[in-house]
């Protein structure tokens, strides 16, 4: 694979990235509520920047969750429509991850507590380490739950981490106590790009029917007063 397409609209940035013969574009903005009108005039500008042609696109990879309901939607709608119209495998990524690896990239951190607000007074939270391809991977499993219900894998250590994410705004309550951390990281295209190679090499690319979001939480769109 020579070229792949990254895009994540998850949380209330918008982004988008490209790995083109090992050159790497990108384009990030914090737009709430503006992901559907721009995610695609930003990929037709990406593409443009790189002088690619949307039919070079080997593979495409998404953000697929957790996240806002609606922002996990519309990356979910866009890559597949695009994978079939393109006829392309799709790499289904987590923004978890996504923070994780971003934590890498920007403070060097090896071990990631993972948390964004799921708001309900809740956090989706992960763990994960670094591999030695410089791939953050899984230690556990991810979740929706109180802030005061997070805990690390028994192999990981509150001193040695770094939070990433929205979650930790809930810092004081967070049963985790980390040496740092940063509320303000959201995820970012970039590191979808590191994420999904390591996907693709991984085998774990799919077609556009079974690039499928990931919520975490099942009753995401229940009403209030629905049955359950």
């Amino acid at each position: 694979m020579t070229t792949l397409l990254a895009l994540d609209t998850a949380t209330e940035a918008c982004s988008v990235a490209l790995l083109h013969n090992g050159e790497r574009y990108s384009d990030y903005a914090v737009i709430p509520r503006q992901h559907a009108q721009q995610l695609l005039p930003m990929i037709q500008a990406l593409l443009a920047q790189a002088g690619v042609p949307m039919s070079a696109v080997d593979a495409l990879a998404f953000g697929r969750g957790p996240g806002a309901f609606t922002g996990v939607r519309i990356a979910t709608g866009m890559v597949q429509g695009l994978a079939l119209a393109l006829d392309r495998p799709v790499l289904a990524v987590s923004n978890l991850a996504l923070l994780a690896q971003r934590a890498w990239r920007e403070h060097s951190a090896r071990e990631v507590a993972a948390a964004i607000d799921a708001r309900m007074d809740e956090v989706y939270w992960g763990c994960y380490r670094l591999d030695e391809h410089s791939v953050m991977q899984l230690q556990g499993l991810e979740a929706v739950l109180p802030p005061e219900q997070v805990s690390l894998p028994r192999e990981m250590l509150a001193e040695h981490c770094f939070g990433a994410g929205t979650g930790w705004a809930y810092a004081e309550r967070l049963a985790v106590k980390p040496a740092q951390c940063d509320a303000s990281l959201l995820p970012h295209a970039e590191d979808l790009l590191s994420l999904g190679l390591a996907a693709w090499q991984r085998g774990e690319a799919v077609g556009a029917a079974d690039a499928q979001p990931v919520y975490l939480r099942d009753k995401v769109a229940t009403p209030k007063n629905a049955p359950v």
